[in-house]
């Protein structure tokens, strides 16, 4: 246990217990203490880390809101007096309360402090948690999903926040309960407040460990509201004298002045002069390439050729571009048993030529024969290790072939943000690629028509009695970019090493800026447009760097 406590928040917590029958006495006691010793490392506090409490079985009660309590001896109090409500398991039906009733204003939710849902449950939900899991997250809540003992990890993954790794938590009993904890306190640790939030201090703001608090400069005394100062007596005015040679700003104290500089500016030694701040000598900006420093602030950028990635700071060329990529593979009898193994390589070929990541290429797999079974949805695994690893324990079906169910399956299910798509206003690619041996026994042509209409760019990969006519209706256009074939299945491996499934988004980029450009004057102006650097040269010619 930790004996000092770290610096963490500010964060809206909420812990959603599960008290349904299964949870034996000595198991709620153990999520008691799990709870108060996760509290006990942070610095509880109306400025720091608020906390509230719902219990959940077939119904809900909230224990304390965000609002409720300020210190900690009066939660650990709250906490110990939570009396199981001992019946069903209705997970969605908590998560549905905490995102409209525990995290809005009136309960104690703050504007511009994150939300965290701490959910710790030991048996499968009674109810579906997938689609109102992913509203709350869409609305900007970090879920951790802790399961103990008969928890189903499915259920985990559908309720928690990506990467799983660092919120998912499968433990064999309550009494390791304590481990999640630990990596818990770590992810909130490690904030300066008066660096990382918008503090409010008129003056002088001051961290502490989890917190802060706002100070005045001489000859003023801190206002009721913790923030903005008054005068302790009467002052002169000395900044009207005219004489105080501050660069930007002056403010007059008790028997004197002092002088402030604006925002983006440091006072220097002097008092009085004002430097621009080079905030890419002075934080730990993580550029990749290259950081530039702008006034009060900084951005990346990376070399040519190559584009800024998702989270501002790493480079990458089109192979690392973002797409989802849901692939339909043939499992019907006559693909043939050791043909199938070799479908499988193909796809793990073609998992080998993308940046997989949660930020980057995410990977689903379907199989169909005379039906259609989602091996592994978008959001299951974040790296390609995992995926063919996956992808080489799947299961030979050895029936038909309904190729237009598999279409069917792909437009209404695969790309679900529930199922791990990322929502299409952020424009990031949606691929699907039907791989098969021979002719559809139902009919293909509404469904591939209805997928590419949606805005999924189709591939089609034809071995051995595929129908030409057939992966032509089901790929995009231009078809030679889309379409392939060949008569041996020991030739795939070939197609996989040819074909190109990532989509640079500069293709889809809408031009939005709110730079503006006056050509009269301009010698050299930068502007940032949807993450990458254009310059406007003196010929007014707009250019990609």
């Amino acid at each position: 246990k930790q004996t000092q406590k770290c610096k963490s928040g500010p964060v809206d917590l909420v812990f959603l217990i599960d008290s349904s029958r299964s949870v034996r006495p000595h198991e709620f006691e153990t999520m008691r203490k799990f709870m108060i010793d996760i509290l006990s490392t942070l610095d509880i506090g109306l400025n720091a880390t608020r906390v509230g409490v719902v219990q959940y079985s077939s119904q809900l009660r909230n224990e304390f809101s965000l609002k409720t309590h300020a210190k900690l001896d009066a939660m650990v109090k709250g906490i110990n007096e939570i009396i199981p409500l001992a019946q069903g398991t209705m997970t969605g039906l908590a998560i549905k309360y905490i995102m409209n009733s525990a995290f809005i204003a009136e309960e104690g939710d703050r504007p511009q402090v994150p939300n965290v849902a701490v959910i710790v449950t030991d048996g499968r939900p009674q109810d579906r948690v997938a689609e109102v899991a992913a509203e709350a997250r869409e609305k900007g809540i970090e879920i951790y999903a802790v399961g103990v003992a008969r928890a189903d990890m499915a259920s985990l993954r559908a309720m928690a926040s990506p990467p799983f790794e660092d919120h998912v938590f499968l433990v064999e009993s309550f009494d390791l309960i304590h481990q999640f904890g630990l990596q818990f306190q770590d992810k909130l640790c490690g904030m300066d407040l008066c660096l990382e939030s918008d503090h409010g201090c008129e003056h002088i703001c001051e961290s502490s460990p989890g917190s802060f608090h706002c100070l005045c400069l001489p000859g003023y005394t801190l206002n009721e509201d913790g923030k903005t100062c008054a005068a302790i007596d009467l002052l002169i005015d000395y900044c009207s004298f005219g004489n105080h040679s501050c660069d930007h700003e002056c403010v007059s104290v008790l028997n004197g002045y002092h002088c402030r500089c604006n925002q983006g500016h440091r006072l220097l030694d002097d008092g009085k002069t004002c430097q621009d701040m080079d905030l890419c000598n002075t934080v730990e900006h993580g550029c990749e390439h290259q950081c530039v420093s702008t006034l009060g602030s900084y951005y990346c950028i990376c070399p040519e050729g190559q584009l800024l990635q998702e989270d501002g700071k790493s480079c990458g060329t089109c192979k690392s571009a973002n797409i989802d990529l849901v692939l339909l593979i043939d499992g019907s009898k006559s693909v043939r048993p050791q043909n199938f193994e070799l479908v499988k390589k193909f796809v793990n070929q073609v998992v080998d030529s993308l940046d997989v990541s949660a930020h980057g290429t995410r990977v689903g797999l379907v199989q169909y024969s005379s039906r259609v079974r989602t091996e592994f949805p978008l959001n299951m695994y974040h790296t390609a290790e995992e995926i063919k690893a996956a992808v080489m324990k799947v299961d030979y079906m050895e029936k038909g072939t309904m190729t237009g169910l598999a279409l069917k399956h792909m437009l209404e299910n695969s790309f679900l943000e529930s199922e791990g798509a990322r929502p299409s206003s952020r424009n990031i690619p949606r691929i699907g690629l039907v791989f098969t041996d021979g002719r559809s026994q139902d009919d293909i042509t509404e469904y591939a028509k209805k997928a590419k209409e949606a805005g999924i760019t189709m591939y089609a990969v034809g071995v051995g009695k595929a129908v030409e006519d057939e992966l032509r209706v089901i790929a995009s256009e231009p078809q030679e970019k889309h379409f392939y074939y060949t008569t041996d299945f020991t030739a795939i491996s070939n197609i996989a090493e040819n074909l190109k499934l990532n989509v640079c988004p500069g293709t889809r980029l809408k031009i939005q800026t709110q730079c503006t450009i006056d050509l009269t004057h301009l010698t050299l102006s930068k502007c940032y447009i949807k993450k990458q650097l254009w310059s406007v040269e003196r010929t007014g010619k707009l250019v990609v760097k």
